[in-house]
């Protein structure tokens, strides 16, 4: 399969509230569209997360990420201009997304994503897609496609076909928490 049918067929499952396995800028990543709290909810059943710990959004563009975050911060701009390693940001003032997706304080763990596969996935579908590691809560985040537990692969509705053949080392993003009153903390490296 090429890769425009694996997006199409993936954004397909994603519109009718399934969730998808697929390659992102750092690992391997749990999906589904942002904006559906159902969907939303299975990806928290599958992972064994409690749900009071969010989840994080992918987006392919600067406009896209003002779609669900009112008021971003200068110095989020400047972050995302300045990093080369792909860097969660972690922003007040989430809207337009899951209920059950948004941080109690009203936040949510946002990332611009680069990388071919998943900018294009983002594209296409016009929303935020969730991006949470392909792994049970607690256990180590799948690197590559050979590394995902059987239990996650049969708990998805559709599982990507590109860059399963992949063997590099793949790590979590940095996530940099940004407050609206400019105080800046780094969560993980």
């Amino acid at each position: 399969m090429n890769q425009e049918d694996d997006i199409k067929k993936a954004i397909e499952v994603m519109k009718q509230g399934g969730i998808i396995l697929y390659p992102t800028d750092t690992v391997w990543g749990i999906g589904c569209d942002a904006t559906n709290a159902e969907a939303v909810a299975k990806v928290y059943s599958l992972k064994r997360r409690d749900d009071s710990k969010a989840l994080i959004c992918l987006v392919d563009s600067d406009n896209r990420l003002q779609r669900y975050v009112h008021n971003i911060p200068d110095v989020a701009w400047q972050l995302i201009d300045a990093v080369e390693k792909p860097t969660t940001l972690i922003l007040d003032g989430a809207v337009n997304l899951a209920p059950n997706l948004i941080a109690e304080d009203g936040s949510i763990g946002i990332r611009i994503t680069k990388e071919p596969f998943s900018h294009e996935l983002c594209y296409r579908f016009q929303k935020a897609i969730v991006s949470t590691s392909a792994n049970i809560s607690g256990e180590p985040a799948a690197q590559n496609y050979c590394d995902i537990s059987q239990e996650i692969l049969d708990g998805v509705d559709y599982v990507c076909q590109s860059r399963r053949q992949g063997h590099k080392p793949h790590t979590p993003s940095s996530i940099i928490k940004l407050s609206v009153d400019g105080e800046v903390k780094i969560i993980r490296k």
